[in-house]
């Protein structure tokens, strides 16, 4: 995957990308010695490492991609626990056996499943346990995606699932239908289109100045001796 891929949407991601359940959070810390180190690969803006550094925890966020590293410098700025790591999932410079869990949150489709797992058992602690995070949209993509993404890399992961539903005013749905890597930039000729799609989606299913999305929370893992 080309590093570049999402310069210029960290500030949309930020704003209205859907963040994750208490839920889900307890329960993959529940997963975790009270002194884990976590490894949170394809970190993005933080969604997924700030709750954990808020319990805590000793964070290292490996994200390889400028703009998002930018944002992701001010999500944690106020977490000395949590460290930021210019790296890759597949190459992540940190040392030998230093993770408890290594999570990656809505970011495994993206990545290549040998190289990565090559790199969590050379990065995990004996015992280590890798954790893979999505939030699957009823209609949407993401479903297809954690699915091929996690019958490639895993072995037998334990799952769980948990409600997450979403509800986006006008503005934070355009906003998230601009987040997307796949999604136009202004400069793009079909910019224009894409915004008067979402604008019609909204107006078709939007409840009283409300869209809501039924979202679910997948959570995926399994111990690195294992994958």
């Amino acid at each position: 995957m080309s590093t570049e891929i999402f310069t210029g949407k960290a500030e949309a991601y930020a704003s209205a990308r859907p963040g994750y359940p208490e839920d889900a959070i307890d329960y993959i810390c529940s997963l975790a010695a009270p002194d884990a180190v976590f490894i949170d690969v394809g970190a993005g803006t933080g969604k997924f490492t700030l709750p954990l550094a808020e319990r805590g925890y000793s964070v290292f966020a490996v994200e390889p991609n400028a703009d998002m590293r930018e944002k992701l410098s001010e999500t944690l700025s106020a977490r000395p626990n949590a460290k930021i790591i210019n790296g890759s999932a597949e190459a992540t410079t940190l040392p030998g056996a230093c993770a408890d869990i290594i999570t990656c949150a809505q970011a495994l489709h993206w990545l290549d499943p040998d190289a990565f797992r090559a790199e969590c058992r050379r990065i995990g602690k004996p015992g280590g346990l890798v954790v893979a995070v999505y939030n699957v949209s009823p209609g949407g993509n993401s479903g297809s995606h954690s699915e091929q993404a996690t019958a490639a890399f895993f072995t037998d992961p334990a799952t769980r699932e948990f409600p997450n539903p979403i509800s986006y005013t006008r503005e934070s749905w355009l906003q998230y239908m601009t987040s997307h890597s796949h999604d136009p930039r202004p400069s793009d000729p079909v910019y224009a289109a894409h915004i008067a799609e979402a604008n019609a989606v909204f107006d078709r299913e939007s409840v009283n100045g409300l869209l809501r999305r039924d979202v679910v929370t997948k959570v995926y893992s399994e111990r690195i001796v294992e994958i």
